[in-house]
C-alpha cells in the first residue's frame, strides 16, 4: 500500500514538472513593461506577457530608477507592487516623485525579463485655501477665533504722571476759588476792624467816666 501511495506521489510530481514548462511556454520568455505615467507622483506600469498579451499573475520582481532631465537628481531604487485601482495587468510604487521632469526606467527580472523606459512630468499641486479664518492686525491668520481679534486701545497717560511735570504745566486754580478766597480775606478784614474800634469806643468812654468820678471828688473834698 504504502509502494502505490509512494509511486503516486512521484507520478504526480513529474506530470508538474511536464506541466510547468509547457505554461511558461505558452506565455513565452519575455515580459513586455509599458511605464503608462504617474498618479500624484507614483509610478505606473503595465506588465504582460510578451508573447500572449496576458497580466503576470505571480509576483515581480521589478526595479524602478528616475533621473530628472537635466541629471542632477536621481530616485531609487523602487519596487513595484500591485496597483489596486488599475485593471490587473497594472503596477506602480508605494514611492512618489517630487515635482519635476523625470526619465523613469523600470526593469523585471522575474518570472521573466522585460524593461520599460518613460518621460514623465509630474506637476506641482498648490495647497488647498484655508477658509474661516480671520486676519489680525499683523497679518497673520487667527484660525482660533475665525475672526480679527480685537486690538487693545492704548493705555491712557494717568493723572499722577501729567501732575508730575513742571509747574508750567499745572492747570490754574478755578476763578471761583479765587473770589472766594478774596472774600473770605474781606470778612477777616472787617471783623478785625470792627473789634478795634469796639475797643477804642470802649477806652474812650472808661476815659470820660474816669474824669467825671475825679470832677466829682474834687467838688465834695
Amino acid at each position: 500500500m504504502r509502494i502505490r501511495i509512494a509511486l503516486s506521489a512521484t507520478l504526480a510530481a513529474l506530470g508538474l514538472m511536464f506541466l510547468l514548462p509547457a505554461a511558461a511556454h505558452a506565455h513565452g520568455d519575455t515580459l513586455k513593461v509599458v511605464v503608462t505615467g504617474q498618479r500624484t507622483g507614483h509610478v505606473t506600469a503595465d506588465i504582460t506577457w510578451e508573447n500572449d498579451g496576458d497580466a503576470v499573475d505571480e509576483t515581480v520582481a521589478a526595479t524602478v530608477n528616475a533621473v530628472s532631465v537635466d541629471g542632477s537628481r536621481t530616485m531609487g531604487p523602487w519596487r513595484l507592487v500591485r496597483d489596486p485601482a488599475a485593471a490587473p495587468a497594472g503596477w506602480t510604487t508605494a514611492e512618489a516623485l517630487p515635482p519635476g521632469t523625470w526619465k523613469v526606467s523600470v526593469e523585471v527580472g522575474f518570472p521573466a525579463l522585460g524593461k520599460g523606459e518613460l518621460e514623465v512630468g509630474v506637476p506641482v499641486v498648490d495647497p488647498a485655501p484655508t477658509t474661516g479664518a480671520g486676519t489680525t492686525a499683523t497679518g497673520t491668520t487667527d484660525s482660533a477665533t475665525g475672526g480679527t481679534p480685537a486690538v487693545s486701545a492704548p493705555t491712557p497717560a494717568s493723572a499722577s504722571a501729567s501732575g508730575s511735570g513742571s509747574g508750567s504745566d499745572v492747570a490754574p486754580a478755578p476763578s471761583g476759588t479765587q473770589a472766594a478766597s478774596g472774600g473770605e480775606g474781606a470778612a477777616v478784614w472787617w471783623t478785625t476792624a470792627g473789634v478795634a474800634a469796639t475797643a477804642l469806643a470802649g477806652a474812650g468812654v472808661g476815659l470820660l467816666l474816669r474824669r467825671r468820678r475825679m470832677r466829682g471828688a474834687c467838688r465834695t473834698s
